[in-house]
């Protein structure tokens, strides 16, 4: 299970990477979409059997989250938590939890 997060994670930063190089606008609007379709994904496929042993896996995911929610401009000033929010997000494996889909 580590190994599939950490791999979920290193591709989650290569997109993170290639969005960053190659899109000038930072807007919410250019931004989200990019999220849910390219890194969403890799987030959520790592979360079907969480259990409180694997803890250090979420972390390594949510890291992972973190990043993308400083790419949208005017968020610098907001917590995590407040980001996730603003951005209409969860923390990685609440969606399943709360009976979201993405």
């Amino acid at each position: 299970m580590r190994q599939q997060c950490a791999l979920a994670a290193k591709k989650v930063n290569g997109i993170l990477g290639c969005i960053k190089e190659s899109i000038a606008s930072r807007s919410r609007e250019v931004i989200l979409p990019l999220h849910s379709a390219l890194v969403r994904p890799y987030l959520g496929c790592c979360v079907q059997f969480w259990t409180r042993q694997y803890k250090r896996n979420m972390d390594m995911l949510e890291r992972a989250q973190k990043r993308a929610t400083k790419m949208p401009k005017g968020l610098k000033q907001l917590t995590y938590e407040e980001k996730l929010k603003e951005l209409g997000l969860f923390r990685v494996g609440e969606e399943k939890a709360q009976g979201a889909f993405y």
